[in-house]
């Protein structure tokens, strides 16, 4: 009989995991509800898709490695996407100062529309991979809790389902041997499971009540190579976190992203959307934005908490399933890193099938373990400073983070001043590295030694982005 994936869920977790069966299975059929779109469109599925992403070089070489023989990086800016290296590229002012900016380039990460980058992903898998999309909806598992068997369908995908597939009271079976639920936050895995009497995982979510709200400008003319510029909220100030970014997208355009915790939400009408950015900590993203043309309407989101499913931790772990993306573990999307670990969570599932087979016994669970590894450091990111402000929900530091927070703080502070420091940061925050990168003698040293430079009193720029700043700034008509 020919062997059979089933993935739940067509967004970048879903395709990527698709992308790594593909050569261990005779056919992969990816569910989704929503009939997806022609092209680079936003969909209503995706809650988060219309706010800033970054795609870190950590979570593209993952990708690279799943769809052999594609270049997903030329891919992605031949359709207009935009490579930015963090040494050298950015304007980014943290809770300990303005970074500065190298001639080493160090890590490079991709920025563009998550619409953009789906489809591109979405394509790009379905050229070189043996995998199709039905539009259906996953109602339940089938099998039992030692062994998932296939995936209990709505009626939509009755019609297209082959003779491996058997249709009771309206709903059809698809049978599996190995079934992906990446069907991100809102996946009832948890409660299917409960079904076959797998019960007791830890759950945990942590809910700074972070808001965003974006809205996309024609990019200036003249500003092509103004550098992505970002101000960071302060978790440690006892306040309500603010932060903002102007990002360039394809299509010669700007995205424009504010972020606020619970209490210090940006509002979505036009005028106070410009005030919020104007309080700001500073000018900067003012004078940007007064000088362009807004395209759209502002558009918010308050799906951002962290959110964690220990599926590892599950005393028992049936065999033919396995949990990737948003469906295991969400992040505040402020730290820019749920797609790279998605990509990278289906990098495990693929080394761990070219290693043992789709076949060998406690495959599930050593993946499962596996992307839980991956998970952790951007989960420990995310949290670590999620649970200094003062209005989070689900959890208060503790005095392990406290010690990590006082150490990570003077790094930081060092990376203001020391190109060691900052290259420490820039290898875990791009996922080229764990967080273990942060303990190695080099980045001690630079953390004691403290910022070897002064401290900046307002953001690098070259000359040239200095007077295209004064020419855009129309902040004082």
């Amino acid at each position: 009989m020919p062997r059979r994936a089933v993935v739940i869920g067509a967004g970048l977790a879903g395709m990527l995991a698709a992308a790594a069966l593909s050569g261990h299975v005779d056919e992969v059929v990816v569910l989704d509800r929503d009939e997806l779109p022609d092209g680079p469109e936003h969909r209503r599925g995706l809650p988060q898709g219309r706010h800033a992403h970054l795609l870190m070089s950590g979570g593209l070489a993952a990708m690279e490695d799943l769809v052999p023989g594609v270049s997903m990086r030329e891919r992605l800016l031949s359709a207009g996407a935009h490579e930015i290296p963090l040494g050298s590229g950015t304007l980014t002012l943290t809770p300990e100062g303005w970074m500065r900016r190298w001639r080493h380039d160090g890590p490079r990460m991709i920025t563009c529309s998550r619409a953009l980058l789906d489809w591109v992903v979405r394509t790009e898998v379905l050229a070189h991979s043996k995998t199709e999309i039905r539009t259906a909806q996953a109602l339940s598992l089938t099998g039992t809790a030692h062994r998932v068997t296939g995936v209990r369908i709505s009626s939509k995908a009755s019609t297209s389902a082959s003779t491996a597939a058997s249709a009771t009271d309206g709903e059809t079976v698809l049978d599996a041997d190995l079934v992906v639920d990446a069907g991100g936050r809102g996946s009832r895995v948890v409660r299917w499971l409960e079904a076959f009497g797998v019960t007791g995982i830890p759950e945990r979510t942590v809910d700074s009540g972070l808001v965003n709200a974006t809205r996309i400008y024609r990019r200036p003319e003249g500003a092509e190579h103004f550098p992505l510029t970002v101000l960071h909220a302060d978790p440690y100030a006892s306040r309500p976190g603010r932060s903002g970014m102007v990002l360039p997208i394809e299509g010669d355009r700007w995205m424009v992203s504010l972020a606020g915790t619970r209490g210090g939400e940006p509002p979505a009408d036009p005028e106070g959307f410009l005030e919020y950015i104007r309080k700001l900590p500073d000018p900067i993203l003012a004078r940007l934005v007064s000088g362009a043309e807004p395209l759209t309407d502002i558009h918010t989101s308050h799906s951002t908490h962290n959110a964690r499913r220990y599926l590892e931790k599950a005393r028992t772990w049936p065999e033919g399933l396995v949990v990737l993306g948003d469906a295991l573990a969400t992040f505040n999307p402020a730290y820019g890193q749920g797609m790279s670990v998605a990509a990278q969570g289906a990098r495990t599932l693929s080394r761990e099938l070219n290693r043992t087979g789709l076949a060998a016994p406690g495959l599930s669970r050593r993946v499962q373990r596996g992307v839980a590894t991956v998970v952790e450091g951007a989960w420990a990111t995310a949290v670590g400073q999620d649970v200094w402000y003062p209005e989070t929900h689900g959890g208060e530091p503790n005095t392990a983070d406290r010690l990590v927070t006082r150490y990570s703080r003077r790094l930081l502070k060092a990376a203001t001043g020391s190109y060691q420091a900052a290259a420490a940061l820039w290898d875990v925050s791009s996922l080229e590295s764990g967080p273990s990168r942060l303990l190695r003698p080099t980045a001690i040293l630079a953390a004691l030694n403290g910022p070897l430079l002064p401290p900046l009193s307002g953001p690098p720029l070259t000359p040239a982005e200095r007077k295209l700043l004064g020419e855009l700034d129309q902040t004082a008509s």
